[in-house]
């Protein structure tokens, strides 16, 4: 590989990555459901809702804007379409993320383990199964990547010219996703510390300069949307984050867990820091992590370390910290909400691979004293086949597989034989309101679909019939006494939900006289 100019090497890693995700889209039986909202906005935006689609969405726009653009050159009507725009933006964001991906790994960890690095961010199944669904972690990742080379590239060389650069793509990044403000924040506080020690202190002409410009660029190309929007972002979890909003309710739907009422704080953040490194360890994936610890124990002495080291430090413990907040206020922390970690702990263990590659020629020489050199190659390319195969059944299973009832619910809905136009349906995710081309009722306002004599429909998992949240109760009493009216899908496999589907304008009768071999009889009792 070390003979292979570097843009061959990205043009072959792009392949790689454009393979694999393009065939995991189109192995999708369900887009996520954040993909809904996101391309909710999109639609508001195309329709030329300016204020609506930018200012007054939960979601900042970086996505749906490119979701917006996609669909118009596709073209298309209906769910279908929108699905397939929303998973183009988002894969060819994770196809073009492969070039400053590699280019920081190169500057991190070293020219000759970039291509490693980047190949294992693409063969890690979390990574590629979010970047092939309708997200916009891969939008974001790609101005953070750009912004984060430009900003190691500055302190390294101290050149103000690369300042400029990390603000022009620091500020897509925000707009994508409000975590994008931890780049000139990190960049600010690392120039601040670095002040404080010898080792890392620089005597650039004016020190102030890359400060106050950090500073004033930041106010003046984010402030205005911050100003319009109302604050850095209007998702919940943002100001429950912040503390500018109460902790979700212990029976949340977002929650991993419904909170116990004698729960301590100190119990709380403990279970907080277990879920963070869970979901860490867990988007990294297990068989990396040995080789994460060896790739920062290894790393080779370069010129300005010590800066990186402390900007690479503040990067990953404010995220941290935040992914513990976000546990702690909000009740969950996913892989894909540490995929901004692992996009430098990946890349550390293409060096920890590196490294112990390299000591094999050491060890196994020949009686000449000559050592075998090929060993090294052999090494990686074993380490890669061996991880591929660990992991090829997470990239190979569809997406969202579970949640397929949920499709066909939808698809049953869209006939519009089985009931009129102004039927409204209550599902607490939105995808059968989605697939079905229906209005009603989710998460977000589900306990007014209640009072609605129009929300004729129930679209319900088995899960949420039987859980013991307080919208469980709610499902329970709407569809109390009626028989499903289908169940999807016929035949489940060991990791699918079984979803049902209620018409509420059906005669209702008492739960002691139905049919008591049915299992969603079982549920209701």
């Amino acid at each position: 590989m070390e003979r292979i100019p570097h843009g061959l090497r990205v043009v072959g890693l792009m392949a790689v990555g454009a393979g694999l995700l393009i065939t995991m889209a189109a192995r999708t039986d369900v887009i996520f459901a954040d993909g809904l909202r996101y391309i909710e906005q999109a639609q508001r935006i195309s329709r030329g809702e300016i204020s609506g689609g930018l200012f007054r969405s939960i979601d900042h726009p970086g996505y749906p804007l490119s979701i917006a653009a996609a669909h118009n050159l596709s073209g298309g009507e209906g769910p279908a379409s929108w699905e397939r725009a929303a998973q183009a933006a988002a894969v060819l964001g994770g196809v073009l993320l492969v070039i400053p991906l590699y280019l920081v790994a190169m500057e991190l960890f070293g020219r000759r383990v970039a291509w490693l690095g980047c190949l294992l961010v693409y063969l890690a199944p979390i990574p590629c199964r979010v970047m092939a669904d309708a997200m916009s972690e891969s939008t974001f990742l790609l101005f953070w990547c750009w912004g984060l080379w430009a900003a190691i590239r500055f302190l390294k060389e101290g050149s103000l010219g690369w300042l400029p650069l990390a603000l022009l793509f620091g500020v897509p990044a925000y707009l994508t996703r409000p975590e994008g403000i931890l780049l000139p924040a990190a960049m600010v506080a690392t120039l601040l510390v670095m002040a404080l020690f010898p080792r890392t202190r620089r005597n650039w002409p004016r020190w102030g300069a890359p400060v106050g410009l950090l500073v004033l660029a930041s106010l003046v190309l984010i402030g205005p949307y911050v100003v319009a929007k109302g604050g850095l972002g209007t998702k919940p979890a943002l100001a429950r984050l912040l503390g500018t909003a109460p902790k979700a309710p212990s029976d949340s739907v977002d929650r991993a867990r419904p909170l116990d009422p004698d729960q301590t704080v100190a119990g709380t953040y403990f279970l907080a820091v277990k879920g963070t490194a869970a979901a860490v360890s867990e988007v990294v994936s297990i068989p990396l992590l040995p080789f994460v610890a060896l790739g920062f124990l290894a790393r080779r002495p370069f010129p300005g370390q010590a800066r990186l080291r402390l900007f690479l430090g503040i990067i990953l413990l404010g995220s941290l910290l935040a992914l513990v907040r976000l546990y702690a206020t909000c009740g969950y922390c996913t892989s894909r909400h540490a995929l901004l970690v692992a996009m430098i702990l990946i890349p550390a263990a293409a060096l920890g691979i590196d490294w112990l590659a390299g000591g094999l020629p050491l060890l196994l020489r020949q009686p000449s004293g000559t050592t075998l050199r090929y060993l090294r190659p052999a090494g990686f390319l074993i380490a890669v086949a061996l991880y591929a195969c660990w992991s090829v059944p997470g990239l190979l299973r569809p997406l969202n597989h579970e949640c397929t009832g949920y499709r066909l619910a939808g698809e049953w809905l869209a006939d519009r034989s089985h009931a009129p136009e102004e039927a409204k349906v209550v599902d607490g995710p939105g995808w059968s309101l989605f697939y079905g081309r229906r209005t009603g009722y989710t998460f977000a306002n589900l306990f007014e679909a209640s009072r609605d004599p129009q929300a004729r429909f129930v679209v319900v998992r088995e899960a949420h019939l039987i859980g013991p949240w307080g919208y469980c109760q709610f499902f329970r009493d709407l569809v109390r006494g009626l028989p499903p009216v289908a169940q999807f899908p016929d035949r489940l496999d060991n990791k699918q939900a079984r979803v049902f589907l209620f018409d509420r304008s059906q005669p209702r009768m008492p739960v002691s006289a139905m049919d008591a071999s049915q299992p969603w009889n079982k549920l209701l009792r």
